[in-house]
This record gives structure tokens, C-alpha cells and sequence, in this order.
């Protein structure tokens, strides 16, 4: 299969031949012939699936069919923070380049002027996260009578921040005749019911995560008692001369926990999750990215969307419940031909975890034992 036998028009075909786009991702294979015909769409896919295309090329080619020009925003697109927003208009702007269909993205945590200013000149499809989509309503620079294709973007995420009264907010201001597409990286009761409110008809499509690491990264487990994991990751950072972590938690707590430990032992790191404000998790993420954060501590919703150049270590601090989730936790090492490393620290209680685990990789995994709190 190819992009070719998607009904995709020339333009965007084009576009996609430039960008050495060939073959479509399972996501965008389901989604969308779909999409062009109109359909609702409910998918469960994760970060790095390719939704970003399955859902923004229909909705371009839609657009560019109607031959609407008007000074009207016709799509919407809602995505929990400002890094995705941003990657999700990028990725407009490549797949528009033969169109030039007229777009932009709003968010927090700056000024207003020049997003006021673009709104002004009139865009067909609007990138927002929520709370600045809200504020600019209220101020009566954005009206949504227009929407026809609304899209609701990592909708997990959205719950797990916080959001679900703005979303209702935004949804009411929706025409009742559109195109909705909805995706989440996990189905929950909260999300079944919000999908319900959204959505009329839809087709499910769904996308299992990968469940093969990187060749390229380098396993290994520690067996570790819970009280001991703190001890150990200063002495895995200070020993191994680790100075770019990326570190997994369970908890939102447990994150914090730890950044203020490593801190408090002259180690430079913090913490990323959901109940940070915007500008907490970008500066964070900012500073980890030019590296004047060494470790960044995140559970996993907050952690999706976060592409880090040539990180070289992912450390399981607390090993996930799902094999799957440690599958794309370490697939954030060992890109783009680099080698990477993931250490796990594996307490009794998550010795099921870790059993699982082996399963779905079918590889053996390193067994580090000689370090001071080993309980083998």
C-alpha cells in the first residue's frame, strides 16, 4: 500500500513525495478513506503513529475541494500543550505546501499580538490548546459557528490535565453539523463518555504501540528493594557519568519525590507531569533539551510528544504495568541510528512486570547485580 491508493489528490501527493513520505502508517491506512468520505472517527493510537497525517490530510483536501475562501475558520484542532500544537502546525505547513491553504496555531505562555494579528487576516484551519482558545473567544477574536471538521487530540492527556471543562466549554460553541475526529492513547470510562458526547457514528480504528525496541538500545535491570530505588539512581547517575536522563515514574507525587532528591545531591532535575502549569513543563523541557537540566523526571502522559536529540539513557525508576509502556518508553533512545541505554530498577512487587515485559520483547534483558542494594 502507498499513499497513491488513499484517493489523495495531486498536491498533497506531491507534498508527501518531497517529504520521502511512501508508505502510510496502519493509522492513516484506516483512517483515512474515511475522513475523506465525511465519516466520525474515533482512534486509539499513540504518539508516533502517524495520526498527525491521518487526520490533518483529509481534512486539507476537504477543505481545498469546497474551494471556500472566506475569512472563516473551519477547522479546529485542540491539542493539550503548546509542543504539540506547534508540531502538529509544522506538520500542516509540510503537507500544505502545494495548497497554501491559510492556517495557524495559538497557545499560552506568550504574548497574544501576533496570533490576534494572523486570526485577524483570517485562517481555514486553527492549531489551539485550550486555555488561550478560551481567552481569545472571550475577547471576541475567535467565533467557532464556522467549524465543520473539529479534531480532539491526545484526549487522555487532556483529562489527565485538567481540561475536560474546557473542552465542554469549547464543544458547546460547536455547530451541531461536523466532521469529528477523536484520539487517545488509552480507553477509560472518562473518555468513552466524553468520545460519546463528541461523536456520531464514528468508525473505530485502533493501533497496538510497537512491541519491538530499538536494536540499538542496550537493556539492562537492576533488582532493587523500593525503599532503595533513590539510592540507587544517584549512585547508576554519578557512577556511569550519565549527564542526559530522561527518567520514568508511575505517580505525579513519585516524580516530584524524586527530581527534589537529585537535586538535593547536586543533580539537576525536574519534573514533568500533568498537574505542572504550561510554562513549568515547556521550561523544563527546554532546559533538558539544551542540557542545562541533566535529568528530566516524567510519567508517562507527560511524557508523549517529547523528542529529545541523541538522548542517551532512559531509566525505568518504577517499571509501568504495561509491557507496551515500557516498549515506548525506551524507544525515546537508540533513534536515528545512535545506540542508547535503558536501566530498570525492578522491586519485588514488579518482578510480574518485568516477566511480562520479557514477553512481548523477546529479548533477554542484562541483569546488573553487582551495586550496593541488590536483592538477588
Amino acid at each position: 500500500m502507498n499513499f497513491n491508493e488513499l484517493s489523495l489528490i495531486a498536491p498533497l501527493l506531491e507534498a508527501l513525495s518531497e517529504l520521502n513520505y511512501v508508505t502510510p502508517t496502519p493509522i492513516q491506512v484506516q483512517s483515512i478513506p474515511h475522513l475523506l468520505e465525511g465519516r466520525d472517527i474515533f482512534g486509539c493510537a499513540q504518539t508516533g503513529t502517524g495520526k498527525t497525517a491521518a487526520f490533518s490530510l483529509p481534512i486539507l483536501q476537504n477543505i481545498h475541494a469546497s474551494g471556500k475562501t472566506s475569512n472563516q475558520i473551519k477547522a479546529l484542532i485542540l491539542a493539550p500543550t503548546r509542543e504539540l500544537a506547534l508540531q502538529i502546525d509544522q506538520s500542516i505547513a509540510e503537507y500544505n505546501s502545494k495548497l497554501k491553504i491559510r492556517h495557524t496555531v495559538i497557545f499560552g505562555g506568550v504574548n497574544q499580538h501576533a496570533q490576534v494579528n494572523a486570526l485577524k487576516k483570517g485562517v481555514d484551519i486553527l492549531v489551539a490548546t485550550p486555555g488561550r482558545l478560551l481567552d481569545l473567544m472571550g475577547q471576541g477574536f475567535v467565533k467557532l459557528n464556522t467549524i465543520e471538521y473539529f479534531v480532539l487530540d491526545e484526549a487522555d492527556r487532556m483529562l489527565d490535565m485538567g481540561f475536560i471543562n474546557d473542552i465542554k466549554k469549547v464543544i458547546a460553541k460547536l455547530p451541531a453539523k461536523r466532521q469529528t475526529m477523536f484520539f487517545s492513547a488509552t480507553v477509560t470510562p472518562d473518555i468513552m463518555n466524553l468520545a460519546a458526547t463528541l461523536l456520531k457514528n464514528p468508525v473505530k480504528v485502533s493501533v497496538t504501540p510497537v512491541s519491538t525496541p530499538a536494536e540499538t538500545v542496550h537493556q539492562s535491570v537492576f533488582y532493587v528493594e523500593k525503599q532503595n530505588k533513590r539510592s540507587l539512581l544517584k549512585h547508576v547517575i554519578k557512577s556511569e557519568t550519565i549527564s542526559h536522563a530522561l527518567v520514568f515514574t508511575r505517580t505525579k507525587r513519585g516524580a516530584d519525590r524524586v527530581a527534589r532528591e537529585l537535586n538535593k545531591n547536586g543533580i539537576k532535575a525536574e519534573a514533568i507531569h500533568g498537574d505542572k502549569s504550561q510554562n513549568a513543563r515547556v521550561r523544563a523541557l527546554e532546559g533538558f533539551k539544551n542540557r542545562r537540566i541533566n535529568v528530566l523526571v516524567a510519567t508517562d502522559i507527560a511524557a508523549r510528544g517529547i523528542d529529545v536529540d541523541k538522548l542517551t539513557h532512559v531509566i525505568n525508576y518504577e517499571l509501568p504495568e504495561t509491557p507496551e509502556t515500557y516498549v515506548h518508553r525506551i524507544g525515546r533512545t537508540g533513534r536515528a541510528g545512535e545506540s542508547g541505554i535503558a536501566l530498570s530498577f525492578c522491586s519485588t512487587e514488579e518482578k510480574a512486570y518485568l516477566s511480562d515485559i520479557r514477553k512481548i520483547i523477546k529479548k533477554n534483558i542484562n541483569v546488573i547485580s553487582d551495586h550496593p542494594w541488590s536483592n538477588q
